[in-house]
């Protein structure tokens, strides 16, 4: 017979011989279908602050399946689309599951955005009378967008980065080989030239849209754009440094949409290393063939490089398979998510087959070779315009895919998708529960400020190896097309490791005095410990 304090015995022998054994990510992760129907496609997505996430899809292509409240109307007699009462943007609040529409004057297609460091997703560009609009979002309960002229060029599939003064630099677009910033400089200032976007623009095809760009610890911006890069000063308008070529010269940037993020980058060490990984994409003249329709395999490799080398070089990666329209997502533990997309075709209009419905997870710290690992698959398809983004709770949410013209529910290979969706990768299994980390005693949001030492109190039901707990801050990013601007996650220096009472620790870790690293604004804090992130709680970075 098993007396009370026997079961208890056989717990803890339980929680002490999982705690010994390697955690493993493959075949793992899950899916639920969180609402069926939002009344929007996402095509853009950001998380803000108060745990809400703006949505959005574009304003010319007929009613949504949302009407806008109070009966507000969009009203446009020179527009092709004379009146509009429907929502084409709506704001989705993760804590209850629900969400509320909003109003966009002028049409966000193909548009991007950054939030400020007060919170406020400022939002870029777009189509028609939209391509030089500027559009707010402040994060409170009623707030809708706020919007007006202000940019000086058409910004049509442009990328913004969050500089270390707090402002943004808004970078190319269709036929816009030049950047500017937000806000302005100087009462006379318009655009500054950026040869390298004329020079990586392919003839009537272009791929060289949405670039990516990352801020790097020593203030100059990576760009990347179509197969190459250059590390660049915004300040003097002068390339620092040119970077070869990726092997192939196959492009990476939209229409043969590929994706890229900054690898972690790690605060605990004297100098700090930056890699940056580009993945995926379709290989030269697959849009023409697409328009033909022949769907070539899209690309299956990879391209990884050391920018801070002497000598940087790229070094080539096999995927498990071909992808195109891959979304890269960072994760607390400094592990990449590949998730969305199709294996052929290319981005636009109709021209993506064979959707890839298994994320992938890449693991940047393993041996080439071993460091792609498969996660469950959706059933639904996510092509052309969709979306996903990191949550504070670790999951990630999923939505969109349009690939047509207008919304298309029918007769259509893949229909326009209006669902959300929550992906639960590895690290959130319920069998990984007794080496999982919970922050205590820090109130979210919590104001930082530059070099300060912050003691994070945490707790872990099972055994601790003190040897693997680190502190991470992620900053949550504008997603489109793919791509994650403003993506950032940082590991903290210090890790002083404490122990206290009844199952709690702590450790300190230094908050990123520079303005390069950690530019200001809000970020996710999570403890990790064996790879197994806690639920974030929200910092601010003044």
């Amino acid at each position: 017979m098993y007396t009370p304090s026997l079961i208890l015995a056989l717990f803890f022998a339980q929680i002490l011989l999982f705690s010994a054994q390697p955690l493993t990510e493959e075949g793992r992760g899950s899916w639920q279908l969180l609402l069926k129907n939002v009344g929007i496609s996402s095509m853009h997505a950001q998380l803000l602050s108060n745990d809400r996430v703006v949505i959005f899809d574009r304003t010319d292509f007929g009613a949504s399946n949302l009407s806008l409240p109070q009966g507000k109307c969009l009203r446009d007699p020179t527009g092709k689309i004379k009146e509009d009462c429907t929502a084409h943007s709506i704001e989705y609040d993760v804590i209850t599951n629900t969400f509320r529409p909003l109003m966009v004057q002028t049409d966000v297609w193909c548009s991007s955005g950054a939030v400020i460091p007060n919170g406020t997703l400022v939002q870029t560009g777009g189509d028609g009378k939209g391509e030089r609009q500027i559009r707010m979002l402040s994060p409170c309960p009623t707030c809708d967008w706020e919007e007006r002229p202000g940019l000086s060029a058409r910004r049509w599939y442009a990328t913004n980065h969050i500089l270390p003064d707090g402002g943004q630099i808004i970078i190319g677009g269709q036929k816009q080989f030049n950047y500017e910033f937000y806000p302005k400089r100087t009462a006379t200032e318009t655009v500054f030239d950026l040869p390298f976007l004329a020079e990586t623009s392919d003839p009537k095809i272009e791929n060289n849209l949405y670039p990516y760009v990352f801020l790097q610890p020593d203030g100059n911006l990576f760009i990347f754009a179509n197969n190459r890069a250059i590390l660049f000063d915004y300040t003097k308008s002068r390339v620092v440094k040119t970077f070869p070529t990726i092997p192939g010269g196959d492009p990476r940037c939209y229409p043969s949409t590929g994706s890229a993020v900054m690898l972690p980058l790690n605060l605990d060490t004297e100098s700090i290393e930056v890699e940056v990984l580009v993945c995926g994409g379709a290989p030269k003249g697959a849009l023409k063939k697409a328009k033909r329709n022949n769907f070539v395999a899209a690309l299956n490799t990879c391209a990884r490089i050391k920018i801070t080398d002497p000598d940087p070089q790229w070094v080539m990666e096999t995927m498990p398979h071909p992808w195109v329209m891959p979304d890269m997502l960072l994760l607390p533990n400094g592990q990449v998510l590949l998730i969305n997309g199709a294996s052929a075709g290319t981005a636009g209009w109709e021209y993506g087959r064979e959707p890839v419905l298994n994320p992938v997870l890449y693991r940047p710290s393993i041996p080439l070779g071993r460091r792609f690992t498969f996660q469950k698959p959706t059933s639904i398809p996510r092509m052309y315009h969709s979306t996903a983004i990191l949550l504070r709770d670790g999951r990630v949410l999923v939505g969109g895919s349009n690939p047509h013209a207008l919304y298309e529910f029918t007769g259509v290979l893949f229909p326009t998708e209006l669902s959300l969706e929550a992906f639960s990768p590895w690290y959130l299994d319920p069998l990984f529960s007794y080496v999982r980390p919970s922050i205590q005693n820090l109130v979210s949001p919590t104001n930082l400020v530059r070099g300060q030492a912050l003691k994070v109190p945490f707790g872990v039901p099972g055994k601790v190896d003190r040897t693997r707990v680190s502190v991470t801050i992620l900053s949550p990013a504008f997603n489109t097309h793919s791509f994650s601007m403003n993506q950032r996650l940082l590991v903290l220096s210090g890790r002083n490791f404490r122990r206290g009472g009844n199952m709690t620790y702590e450790v300190e870790v230094t908050i990123p005095e520079s303005g390069n690293v950690a530019p200001p604004g809000y970020y996710i804090l999570y403890l990790v410990h064996r790879d197994i992130p806690s639920e974030g709680i929200w910092v601010h970075i003044q």
